[in-house]
């Protein structure tokens, strides 16, 4: 079984959302311990660990291995700045 892990920044920006999509990004997340690589997700290329997949009007990014689930962003998916704020992050790392 993998463990489930979200980071603080995607803490706070599922926190501030309105309930409908809230609960649908949780259920998105708690889905992908079942599995991993929904239909829908795709690597993000030249970020070889980095997988992404949609949940309505968001986008979730995150990466598995075998013991861990790591969410490390959730974004609006129309919106190039999640792509901009993994970046800044994915250096920072």
């Amino acid at each position: 079984m993998r463990y489930l892990k979200v980071n603080k920044s995607s803490l706070k920006i599922i926190e501030t959302l309105q309930n409908k999509h809230r609960d649908q990004i949780v259920a998105k997340i708690n889905s992908l311990k079942d599995d991993p690589f929904p239909v829908d997700s795709k690597k993000l290329s030249g970020y070889s660990p980095y997988l992404r997949c949609d949940c309505g009007e968001y986008r979730i990014i995150y990466s598995v291995n075998e013991a861990l689930i790591e969410i490390f962003l959730v974004g609006k998916r129309n919106d190039d700045e999640v792509y901009s704020k993994f970046k800044r992050r994915y250096k920072n790392n």
